[in-house]
């Protein structure tokens, strides 16, 4: 009975947001630095999002739904709007690295955190690899384009998609890890020069696929009816894990209550905006049916509606570098992650060792390197998108959780931001994720559990032990046990 009790105080014991805050601020922990704006978070926020949704999840979600993917994408982008009230709010109150983990963590408890902790690494992992495995399709076609050649299929694309090894994929993991092990701010800057560009490249595709705008491509506009709306809404929805990225920054942004909502509300803006435009003149430019197998999608609907071959190209390089910034911002927000659970003993500390010269947790961006690398090269596309968004949507139910929870346990504490219509948009927001996540396919619900289940061998065999508040109830010995256990 006694280890029972036990057991439940290791999975029930929350971090207090004092804690947090103490830890971000420490002077002598050879911390992250905070070198990043507003302008710059919110390039990280877009330079996360717009590259997966549009350069590639059309030709995916298309199929599904019909020209009614346009629904879909709005569908994602209520839901995201939801989440990014709740992250904003959370953000501020919680001003630190590790985004979902550190507010779980600070309202539902250890074991909690660390299963969202988990999610957030399947989803920065597996959302790093699926970017780097459609860059490849790009790359052919921009050197088709240029050169007139292609990389063969044996080294371009993983295996079940034609290939054996994703090389491309790979190679481009592992550059954008070089360029993290230089610092944040060197990272940001390349970050936010990619961003501006791709954001030309996509205001060019719809003025130029505008003038191919046939209203007749929109019928029928829901031939799957709105089990296809809601099966490619869940498709589509591992585009918005931008949102998240910027949480991720947490102790490396300069006044984090003020820039972290702020920059998580504006990119969120510039997305939808985004996404909804290019949708709306892709499936008005071409069929529907034409989106199924059809390579770099955006680049091929320019080329058939100018008839000239510019456009494609500018598209495709824009694309290239487009997929850049999506995949160096997602391994930037994994390396955080680690790096707030190596710090709090739920992972090694080797993930929470910050090179002094650098400001840079080196060791933990080599390991995620390696890791994102090898999934890049050798799984299938579609696979991986279905995780990314499982994890996604688990993340972001807690978070809209975790309003509810701090506002009651709570009250007085500093928020930046508070969500409006509380506590009406945290629920919508849960019950938003909740329909995503029913629309999801079985196979990515049997790999998650899977994922979850090495997580909770982990934490019963390495972490719960390792804890930092499992040390501190240790040193309090003649403390009540439940005084360091809440806020």
């Amino acid at each position: 009975m006694r280890l029972d009790v036990t057991l439940r105080h290791q999975l029930l014991r929350r971090k207090p947001v004092e804690a947090f805050l103490a830890d971000a601020e420490a002077a002598d922990g050879g911390g992250l630095r905070r070198t990043v704006g507003v302008f710059q978070l919110t390039m990280i926020g877009i330079g996360a999002t717009i590259g997966t949704g549009i350069f590639f999840a059309l030709n995916a979600a298309v199929p599904e739904a019909g020209p009614a993917v346009i629904l879909s994408f709005a569908i994602g982008a209520v839901t995201a709007a939801l989440t990014a009230l709740c992250y904003a709010e959370l953000a501020s109150a919680v001003p630190v690295s590790g985004s979902s983990y550190s507010y779980a963590y600070a309202t539902l408890g250890e074991f909690a955190a660390y299963a969202v902790g988990w999610c957030l690494l399947l989803e920065y992992a597996v959302s790093g690899a699926a970017i780097a495995v459609s860059w490849g399709q790009y790359l052919n076609d921009l050197t088709q384009r240029l050169f007139g050649v292609q990389m063969p299929a044996a080294i371009s694309a993983p295996p079940g998609d034609g290939g054996y090894l994703n090389l491309p994929g790979a190679v481009l993991v592992l550059l954008c890890c070089v360029l993290l092990v230089r610092g944040a701010k060197e990272s940001a800057m390349v970050n936010t020069v990619m961003v501006l560009l791709k954001l030309a490249v996509l205001a060019l595709f719809v003025v130029l696929g505008v003038t191919g705008f046939d209203s007749a491509n929109l019928h029928p506009f829901a031939p799957m009816g709105m089990a296809g709306i809601g099966a490619a809404a869940s498709t589509v929805f591992f585009s918005f894990i931008g949102l998240d990225a910027v949480s991720t920054a947490g102790e490396e942004v300069r006044n984090p209550r003020r820039t972290l909502p702020l920059a998580i509300i504006c990119a969120l803006l510039v997305v939808t905006t985004v996404y909804v435009l290019v949708a709306l003149v892709g499936v008005g430019a071409q069929p529907w049916t034409a989106f199924a197998g059809q390579e770099a999608g955006l680049s091929a609907i320019l080329a058939k509606v100018t008839g000239a071959g510019w456009p494609g190209v500018v598209l495709s390089a824009g694309a290239v570098l487009s997929i850049v910034s999506v995949t160096l911002v997602v391994l930037y927000g994994q390396t955080r992650i680690l790096y707030s659970m190596g710090r709090d003993g739920m992972l090694p500390a080797a993930f929470h060792r910050v090179d002094r010269r650098t400001g840079t947790p080196v060791l933990g961006t080599v390991i995620v390197g390696a890791f994102v690398a090898l999934m890049a090269a050798v799984f299938p596309l579609d696979i991986l998108a279905d995780l990314t968004s499982l994890g996604t949507l688990v993340a972001f139910t807690v978070v809209s959780a975790g309003v509810i929870i701090l506002r009651r346990r709570a009250p007085h504490l500093e928020r930046g931001f508070k969500v409006p219509g509380y506590p009406v948009v945290p629920v919508l927001s849960i019950a938003f994720c909740g329909y995503l996540l029913y629309g999801l396919p079985l196979p990515a619900y049997a790999m998650f559990a899977c994922w979850i289940a090495v997580a909770l061998a982990v934490y019963v065999l390495y972490s719960r032990h390792h804890s930092r508040l499992q040390a501190q109830m240790t040193k309090d010995e003649g403390a009540p046990e439940s005084a360091t256990l809440t806020p």
